[in-house]
């Protein structure tokens, strides 16, 4: 169709659907939209929430390793450059396992949103396969998970260090 022909609504307006055809066409509309929600739409399973957890623990935790290694970086301890190459090692890692998660929750059907803060609670709205969900997590709980992640990388990188285990 040419310009001159669009918006101008002599054109546009005579187009014409039988009444038979537009109720098939909605019909047929509403049976995909409620198959497509019935199909798609599924509670989040154990996996998913752990995935969830761990994407949102990972970033609190690279947070305060590259703090640590800012630190280290201005300190005039001795060791500086070792404690430094080691928290830069850990931060890697952990940014290699969020690159992970994101990917995971992508192609899960995953969406988290912006946390909001109720007092001690943090709440993390998420989107899973068509159906909204919360995870509450309390600022100690959230403290903990973090702590126990960043000995997690520790651990692993003295393993690999001293031999004992392979990335």
């Amino acid at each position: 169709m040419s310009k001159k022909l669009t918006g101008n609504g002599l054109w546009e307006s005579s187009r014409m659907m039988l009444p038979q055809h537009k109720e098939q066409s909605v019909s047929a509309g509403r049976e995909a939209a409620g198959s497509a929600v019935s199909r798609t739409a599924s509670p989040p399973t154990a996996k998913d929430i752990e995935v969830i957890r761990k994407y949102i623990v990972l970033p609190v935790a690279l947070d305060i390793v590259e703090k640590k290694n800012r630190e280290v970086e201005m300190s005039s301890q001795t060791f500086k450059s070792l404690y430094a190459a080691a928290t830069q090692v850990l931060a890697h890692h952990i940014r290699e396992d969020i690159q992970r998660c994101r990917k995971s929750l992508l192609m899960q059907g995953i969406r988290i949103f912006e946390p909001s803060m109720d007092g001690l609670d943090i709440r993390y709205r998420f989107s899973c396969r068509g159906t909204e969900d919360e995870l509450t997590m309390t600022k100690a709980f959230l403290k903990s998970q973090v702590s126990l992640a960043i000995n997690q990388y520790a651990n692993h990188l003295t393993a690999v260090l001293r031999g004992t285990k392979n990335r």
